[in-house]
């Protein structure tokens, strides 16, 4: 596993693990090319259907040539702040940043002198910029905006929408971790529940698109490919770094099974989840997790026992899963390019505006229905079947989707 890019450049380059490329996570690394990739597609939709005319362009006023405003400098100066008071202090401690980068960013830890350095120099720079443009008479100009050319705004709705969403369901679903630790769980760079951030992107998408009349219906269909995409990316993240969304304790491998070994059941060695071993175990979702001193540790990867111990346990991440589990994150990769593939290739079908993103919601709905039943995941054992988070908000959107694309068909026979 590679729960940073330090492991996957050892891999790579031979370079030493745990090297000052630690600080970049392999899941936030994926994470970023999530949106990216939801960006890339969700732009090009929303480019060909301003080609079709269905979007028509926005009149904006721009205005050249004022001077700095008091709040430009006020939020350049915070921005400023913010940057030296961390960064000063990750450079003069970054031993401590790299073991807990999470930690550092969202603590109060910070260096007050490389703080108001750089506000004073951020709104400076501001200041002095706007006053070298200035014109004795500001310029006035009108022109056409598209909703693609809003495309850097909308990501940044979704992405925090998204992570907030995450976070709130991910405590809803333990509410008991949430109590116990409210600041260090919610500031926590760990806990995101998928379906939440679906929800949380969604409304923050939903409130700025309603904002500068941007069309709804269109702009779903729009966004249907580039979600199922991007949440492949994303579990890509999670296949690549171990993070704990694997599965259940895998059966004996069928005879008939001619993929990779891996494919079928993983033990995610170096796996990002790490912890402090006691006797050698610690236990995690998914069994008994092994530590160094175990001679089944050293079959993992087919190194002897004495070289796998000196490379792994000399640094952070030492342990694996003991009973192989199904590598549900690899599987949800397949599926989801599956559905994006498909939902691309129908979206230039003349569907009622609407119906492209309830099937997304229906086939999205079945794939994670299913998945869950071979996924480690925290049960509702006060509910009949004990299901899972995901299981019901999965019936939910699946059931939003049937009826979706029923009342819009409907909708059109009546009109």
């Amino acid at each position: 596993m590679y729960p940073d890019l330090s492991y996957l450049f050892h891999d790579l380059f031979g370079t030493e693990p745990d090297n000052w490329t630690s600080i970049f996570k392999t899941f936030g690394v994926m994470l970023m090319f999530a949106f990216l990739t939801a960006a890339l597609f969700f732009y090009m939709e929303l480019k060909r259907k301003a080609g079709l005319g269905i979007y028509q362009a926005a009149k904006v006023k721009i205005i050249s040539g004022e001077p700095a405003k008091m709040g430009e400098l006020v939020s350049n100066a915070i921005f400023g702040f913010i940057v030296g008071f961390k960064g000063l202090y990750m450079y003069q401690h970054f031993d401590e940043f790299q073991q807990d980068a999470a930690g550092v960013l969202l603590s109060s830890k910070g260096n007050i002198l490389g703080g108001v350095v750089l506000a004073v120099l951020f709104a400076g720079l501001i200041y002095w910029d706007k006053k070298k443009k200035a014109l004795a008479k500001p310029k006035v100009e009108i022109t056409e905006v598209y909703p693609h050319d809003r495309i850097a705004d909308l990501t940044m709705m979704a992405a925090v929408g998204g992570i907030l969403g995450a976070k709130v369901f991910a405590i809803l679903e333990e509410p008991s971790g949430f109590m116990a630790d409210p600041i260090g769980t919610f500031f926590s760079g760990s806990g995101l529940a998928i379906y939440g951030g679906l929800i949380g992107g969604y409304l923050a998408c939903t409130w700025y698109t309603k904002k500068h009349n941007i069309p709804f219906w269109p702009t779903l269909d729009a966004v249907a490919p580039a979600l199922i995409l991007a949440y492949g990316v994303g579990r890509i993240g999670c296949q690549l770094a171990g993070d704990g969304d694997w599965g259940i304790v895998a059966e004996a491998m069928p005879d008939w099974w001619f993929l990779p070994d891996w494919m079928w059941s993983y033990d995610f060695p170096n796996n990002v989840n790490n912890a402090n071993t006691a006797d050698g175990f610690i236990e995690m979702a998914g069994g008994l997790v092994e530590g160094c001193n175990s001679e089944v540790f050293s079959s993992s990867r087919g190194y002897p026992i004495e070289n796998r111990c000196a490379e792994a346990c000399g640094i952070r991440y030492c342990h694996f899963i003991a009973d192989k589990v199904y590598p549900t994150p690899f599987y949800e990769v397949i599926m989801s390019f599956m559905i994006g593939g498909f939902l691309w290739a129908i979206r230039k079908k003349n569907f009622v505006p609407g119906t492209l993103f309830f099937i997304y919601l229906i086939l999205n709905g079945v794939e994670r229905f299913f998945i869950e039943k071979i996924r480690v995941n925290v049960k509702y054992d006060f509910l009949p079947f004990q299901p899972t988070q995901a299981e019901l908000l999965a019936v939910l959107i699946f059931l939003v989707g049937i009826i979706g694309v029923v009342w819009l068909k409907k909708k059109q026979t009546t009109s």
